[in-house]
């Protein structure tokens, strides 16, 4: 999909998130000359590779004045500091899409006017790579065009969802925006239970590792339910069987102890939009 820009767009941040961003808008067709990038601090590296995609790089804030979309890539602990000095872009009325965790479409509308088009969003990590997932809610002001822009641009880093309300970007961060840190730990884990075993750290590892990637791509590629999936590795009173005898224990098992997890990751999230 061709990624084309009838004005100005403005990325603010250009770290690991808004820098993989950027990269998918340009690999789909976006034109650098219509895309600024902001950022106080950027690595060395990053003001080389802008200069060599022909990106601008922190122009003067008073020079665009066709901003067609504000893209916030920035950490929440950073945007009071971050925001102030693009209150003139709201002059041009653009939509302003975030990526940072716990910043509510509120903190958006107070910056940039009662009547911005915002729209909130929860990335995952594996967007670096292209394989994210991404979900949105937009405000009341966003039209029809400018969702679709939003959907066009997130789509660059992986799928993306929409949800019906603010209250759900709560539970999806819980899901699929800490979810990441959620199979690591179980890679992580997994080895460690081979090494107690007697393998080797080094194997154990990769085993693991090879594991929970395998599995993932098997599950995506196929487009089968897990439990099917589950089911169908699973022979009776085998070897598999036997270990899910304890990862599926009513009391004790994995399923109550991930929805303890997640309902203490979706009550934080809560707890940070305040």
């Amino acid at each position: 999909m061709s990624l084309k820009l009838n004005g100005t767009l403005v990325l603010l941040g250009c770290g690991k998130m808004g820098g993989a961003m950027l990269e998918g808008w340009l690999k789909g067709g976006a034109d650098p000359a219509h895309i600024v990038a902001l950022d106080p601090r950027p690595a060395p590296e990053v003001v080389e590779w802008l200069a060599k995609q022909k990106v601008r790089l922190n122009p003067p804030i008073a020079d665009i004045k066709d901003a067609q979309v504000l893209v916030i890539a920035v950490k929440p602990q950073m945007m009071s500091e971050a925001l102030p000095p693009l209150a003139p872009l709201a002059k041009s009325k653009p939509l302003v899409l975030s990526v940072a965790a716990g910043k509510t479409i509120a903190t958006f509308e107070a910056a940039f006017g009662a009547d911005a088009s915002v729209i909130r969003t929860i990335p995952n990590t594996p967007a670096a790579i292209g394989r994210g997932i991404t979900a949105m809610v937009g405000n009341a002001h966003v039209s029809p065009a400018q969702m679709q822009l939003a959907e066009a641009l997130l789509s660059s880093t992986g799928e993306v969802v929409k949800v019906d309300n603010e209250e759900a970007i709560d539970f999806v961060t819980a899901v699929s925006g800490s979810g990441p840190a959620y199979v690591f730990l179980l890679a992580e884990v997994l080895a460690s239970a081979g090494e107690k075993l007697g393998l080797s750290k080094e194997l154990s590892t990769q085993l693991a590792r090879a594991t929970v990637s395998g599995a993932g791509e098997l599950m995506r590629q196929s487009g089968t339910d897990a439990a099917v999936l589950r089911q169908n590795v699973t022979s009776p009173n085998g070897t598999t069987y036997a270990a899910l005898q304890v990862l599926m224990a009513d009391d004790s098992g994995m399923k109550p102890l991930m929805e303890k997890a997640v309902a203490a990751a979706a009550a934080r999230s809560k707890e940070l939009a305040k």
